[in-house]
């Protein structure tokens, strides 16, 4: 089930955008049907799913709705390894077998995309249940139709190291793997550690490898730009970004 991309995003004194406008209607209408989830944070999901009741009936009342939230340790390492407790995520989706069909949300965006879920879905195949993904934002997709990159070769590698030494490192080994394949490289950042993380890019990145940032997708306010190192070495790319709300990061040529 994805969500809006403004999660977290929002001055307490602003209100949310009407949810009708940034997910379709029949994601809009599943997610209002299903009373079962699997959620990323089961707070994150009430305050989904009372968005959802403003413009759909909910089949049950938030206090109703059954939300199971996956393990905290998988939030920031995901759950992409088939040594995952499998027991445990079978669990999980009992309700399935009873049949109750349910949903797998996340906080922001698409689930088990550059977010925990995977294993969930590998269970569900596994029982031989039907999985169907529904229509909404992947912020890693929207910034690469809009970074002038390769978007028929490109790589998701999530976060790099924060220590500055090893950073640098990993960053110029993707920039190497970029120039020398053609493949777009596109990595994350928690918001707070964007600009530590640009700066990065900008001492390591050549003159000519391209740089393109994407902040606050699916906001009034998001903003791309993309350039080469040395076109961003001015500072006034920098300065048009709202980069202490989320980002994504791609290189290339």
């Amino acid at each position: 089930m994805p969500t809006p991309l403004d999660f977290g995003c929002i001055p307490d004194d602003q209100p949310a955008a009407s949810i009708d406008l940034l997910l379709p209607g029949e994601t809009l209408a599943v997610s209002a049907r299903l009373s079962h989830w699997i959620a990323e944070n089961a707070k994150s999901t009430r305050a989904f799913l009372k968005r959802v009741g403003t413009v759909r009936p909910l089949s049950s009342p938030l206090q109703a709705q059954q939300i199971v939230e996956l393990p905290r340790q998988v939030h920031k390492k995901g759950d992409h390894d088939p040594r995952t407790d499998e027991a445990r995520t079978r669990a999980m989706l009992a309700p399935l077998l009873s049949g109750q069909d349910m949903g797998l949300i996340s906080e922001a965006g698409m689930p088990a995309i550059a977010d925990p879920g995977s294993s969930i879905v590998r269970a569900a195949h596994s029982l031989g249940v039907e999985v169907l993904p529904l229509t909404g934002p992947v912020s890693l997709m929207l910034a690469l139709a809009a970074s002038g990159l390769h978007g028929q070769d490109f790589a998701f590698v999530g976060y790099v190291p924060q220590e500055p030494a090893q950073r640098s490192r990993r960053l110029k080994e993707l920039e190497a793997h970029a120039l020398r394949t053609g493949q777009t490289q596109i990595l994350i950042e928690t918001p707070y550690r964007n600009a530590a993380l640009l700066q990065s890019l900008l001492q390591c990145l050549q003159p000519t490898t391209r740089l393109a940032v994407s902040c606050g997708l699916g906001l009034p306010q998001q903003r791309t730009r993309s350039a080469t190192q040395a076109n961003w070495q001015s500072g006034k790319l920098a300065a048009t970004l709202p980069m202490d709300l989320p980002a994504v990061f791609l290189i290339g040529r």
